[in-house]
């Protein structure tokens, strides 16, 4: 098994005890501990680490940074958690964790980097295979989109060939029952359609022999005698079916019918089927391998936005979503409220019920915080037991009341980690721009953190406006 090489840069005595110990029973990871810079510089010169791990305590992030230039690198936020997200901002980091650590976490990040640089590597695999098709692409329609390659293939032979129907039809990998239209000229309506294949007889011969399979007379023919019923229904004649083979491997075919009144095709007509056949290899692989990459893209994308625990989007991308926020309020004069929530006495629930009932508990507030808000708002995990929701489009008076909504909903909910006297209350801090004192973007997470600090010294549950 291929191992993932880490670089582990820190000085932290308890971070190091947590990373060694996370290590120790990981076959999957070589980890190196490095103490110093130098040595670190050493371990990384020859260019097959899979990642770096650093602390932000004792400068260690800073000095990773300007030698780990093509290494993802995950951030280790010890104590000081202010001081340390500054640092994760300022270098751009997509992965960090935050004291106290976890090994879920850490081993969920491990995997969507390891995932990542996986997909990333099969990709450039297939870069000669893109080049050929980016060619032939050209060549037939000057299109990039592979899809439309295949669109100009069967208008090609619908009006070269006296046919009624023709379609590429496309295989997913081990799919032996069903065939989905990729692309067709006549029946436009009919794309995306799913053949069940034990309909078809004929395309399930020419998919199992991989040459092609002529019928014809399909009120006549022998092959099509378990759907002999259904031929005498329609207006059928002669059937052709072409394998679309892709290295030894049927992803698809060529399907075409005449109507009764039609003649055989003809072996001139099979020969050309089967040319447009081989030159539709390519592009019918490249449409389910740009499907492929849509999914993978807007998984990893959505993942890379997500706090892995709660759902809710994480603090690098609530920043993003600030700015562009408070730049829209500031030029049209609409208002931008904040709240920023904490779970009140949240490590009693950890010291009483364990983490795991602590992270049920975060999971469900979440839950139901987003299931309230709209499409519009941003709700984020800030760190540990604080979030942060952005209201747009909302002023003081509607903030208030959206916090007094949600606290209420919070405090009567049954928390299914915890007994059925126990409950869960916040205490929020709110702040909206316009304000004076708001000058940027992060000024509006400033004070919704201020009120919040007064209404958990005035005894918690509490909402506070700045």
């Amino acid at each position: 098994m291929h191992k993932c090489k880490i670089a582990v840069y820190d000085r932290d005595t308890e971070t190091l005890k947590f990373l060694k110990d996370f290590f120790k029973d990981r076959k999957e990871y070589s980890a190196s501990f490095f103490r110093d810079v130098s040595g670190l510089q050493e371990g990384l010169s020859s260019n097959s680490r899979c990642a770096v791990i650093a602390g932000t305590n004792n400068g260690c992030l800073g000095e990773t940074a300007p030698l780990a230039a093509g290494f993802p690198v995950v951030a280790m936020v010890e104590k000081d958690l202010t001081r340390g997200l500054s640092q994760v901002m300022r270098h751009n980091l997509e992965f960090y964790l935050m004291a106290p650590f976890h090994k879920d976490d850490l081993d969920y990040k491990l995997k969507v980097l390891r995932n990542r640089q996986n997909f990333s590597e099969g990709i450039c695999s297939k870069v000669k295979d893109l080049e050929a098709i980016v060619e032939l692409a050209y060549l037939m329609s000057s299109t990039l989109d592979p899809r439309e390659v295949l669109d100009f293939m069967v208008k090609r032979i619908s009006s070269t060939l006296e046919v009624n129907r023709c379609f590429i039809i496309g295989l997913t990998h081990g799919e032996k029952r069903y065939a989905q239209v990729v692309s067709t000229f006549e029946a436009p309506e009919l794309k995306e359609f799913r053949l069940d294949l034990k309909k078809y007889p004929e395309i399930r011969r020419a998919h199992r022999i991989g040459r092609p399979v002529i019928v014809k007379d399909a009120r006549k023919d022998p092959l099509m005698k378990p759907v002999s019923g259904l031929m005498k229904a329609l207006d059928i004649k002669a059937i052709m079916v072409v394998p679309i083979v892709y290295r030894d491997e049927v992803i698809g075919s060529l399907f075409l019918r005449t109507t009764r009144n039609s003649r055989p095709f003809t072996e001139r007509e099979k020969k050309f089927c089967q040319e447009i056949a081989r030159a539709a290899v390519n592009p019918l692989y490249n449409a389910f391998l740009f499907e492929k990459l849509v999914k993978e893209k807007t998984r990893l994308e959505r993942l890379s936005i997500t706090d892995y625990l709660t759902g809710a989007y994480n603090i690098r991308y609530l920043y993003h979503r600030l700015e562009d926020e408070f730049q829209r309020a500031r030029r049209y004069g609409s208002p931008l409220s904040c709240i920023m929530f904490d779970l009140d006495h949240f490590k009693k629930i950890n010291d009483s019920y364990g983490h795991k009932a602590g992270d049920m508990v975060l999971r469900e507030f979440a839950h139901i915080v987003k299931r309230q808000v709209r499409k519009t708002d941003v709700f984020a995990r800030y760190g540990g037991e604080e979030f942060v929701l952005l209201l747009t489009h909302t002023p003081v008076n509607g903030a208030l009341t959206e916090a007094d909504r949600l606290r209420d909903l919070i405090r009567t909910h049954r928390y299914r980690a915890l007994d059925e006297k126990s409950g869960v209350t916040v205490s929020m801090g709110i702040s909206t721009y316009p304000d004076a004192r708001v000058a940027e973007a992060d000024g509006l997470i400033t004070l919704a953190d201020d009120a919040l600090f007064k209404a958990k010294n005035r005894g918690r549950d509490q909402i506070i406006l700045a």
